[in-house]
């Protein structure tokens, strides 16, 4: 029982939940506040990951990566409204790219890798992975029309057509979103099926009965909910001391910080060698993002925040988007994963990351 105790554990992190509250309340610098909230929300993340993976555990890898996107997501929405009602929208937009940066080359980088170390080869559903795809260049073209939009008619007497064109976008990409869910789940769901079906895709039996589940859910979002805010709280003091920009900080740090979830449980996944798994939780991150959050945020704007957000991104970071897409793409596509192939979309990362940080007023 003692030795159990003293094994390295992700829930040790929960000990930085007071900290961050007891170094807000005695007005600590702001970087420490910044990464004692940021580390609190890692072990949160991962309790959503423990509950939702006992609800997937009795359905398909297709259905169980969706419910794994979908609370994955929870930390990652949590965090941008809260930022949102700040008025922090430079960070808003970047952390919705960068989230989908951090599941399509992060996550899916390290779980290729981790899985290769194990397996010399692993397969997946190759139809899954070019239809996955095609759904992320239809949300980059979503991010690109209102984009190019508000940089040619940015004067002030376009504004109303502007926001209108966001506002009705952001409705078009979720009902673009809603017959997603229909294809993949009802009229096609054999597309997304697992190329080892049969072969231990339920290994691990759930253990949690669902009130359990659903109870560790709604907890560990509100504890994610209270701690986002002592984070964002001090994101722009941290910024400033740290030299980095809200880009930056809403780009990388914000975005592994509320992807930890499901990139934690895509990781596993490919470490049990069920690479579909991981795709259906990191690629379908990616397009709920894209189709249903941002969205949601847009829409969410008019009430929470001090104007509506618009998603103008900058050139940098639409063209990091497409060049991520494109190589994600291309390495999933012939549906095979080895750890070498990890360390492409890894190191592809790490250069736009440094980009973003050594280019911290890179103009859009």
């Amino acid at each position: 029982m003692a030795s159990s105790l003293l094994r390295p554990s992700i829930h040790w992190l929960f000990v930085f939940v007071p900290a961050a509250l007891a170094l807000e309340e005695v007005s600590a610098p702001a970087p420490l506040v910044f990464f004692a909230a940021a580390l609190a929300i890692v072990p949160t993340a991962h309790l959503i990951v423990a509950a939702t993976e006992q609800i997937a555990s009795r359905t398909g890898d297709a259905i169980g990566g969706l419910l794994n996107a979908t609370f994955g997501n929870a930390p990652e929405l949590i965090i941008a409204l809260v930022a949102l009602r700040a008025g922090l929208f430079d960070m808003v937009r970047a952390s919705i790219i960068g989230a989908i940066l951090a599941n399509l080359l992060l996550a899916l980088g390290l779980s290729m890798f981790v899985g290769g170390l194990r397996y010399r080869d692993q397969e997946y559903n190759a139809t899954a992975a070019r239809m996955y795809s095609s759904m992320m260049l239809l949300a980059v073209i979503s991010l690109i029309v209102p984009s190019a939009f508000g940089r040619f008619f940015s004067a002030e007497e376009f504004l109303p057509q502007v926001r209108a064109l966001n506002t009705w976008l952001a409705l078009l990409l979720l009902c673009a979103y809603a017959l997603y869910l229909v294809f993949s789940l009802r009229t096609h769901p054999h597309y997304f099926a697992s190329e080892r079906a049969g072969e231990g895709s339920h290994e691990e039996a759930a253990t949690w009965g669902t009130p359990r589940a659903m109870a560790t859910l709604l907890g560990a979002s509100l504890l994610a909910a209270w701690m986002s805010e002592t984070l964002v709280g001090a994101a722009a003091d941290t910024g400033k001391a740290l030299g980095m920009s809200q880009t930056f900080i809403g780009l990388v740090v914000v975005a592994i910080v509320g992807g930890a979830a499901e990139s934690l449980s895509a990781i596993s996944a490919a470490r049990r060698d069920r690479l579909d798994l991981t795709l259906g939780i990191v690629c379908g991150s990616c397009i709920q993002i894209a189709l249903l959050v941002a969205p949601m945020l847009v829409l969410a704007s008019h009430i929470v925040a001090p104007q509506p957000l618009d998603l103008a991104f900058g050139r940098a970071e639409l063209g990091s988007l497409f060049l991520a897409v494109l190589i994600g793409a291309v390495t999933s596509s012939d549906g095979r994963g080895n750890w070498f192939k990890g360390i492409q979309l890894i190191s592809v990362y790490l250069i736009i990351a440094m980009m973003f940080y050594f280019a911290p007023e890179l103009a859009g």
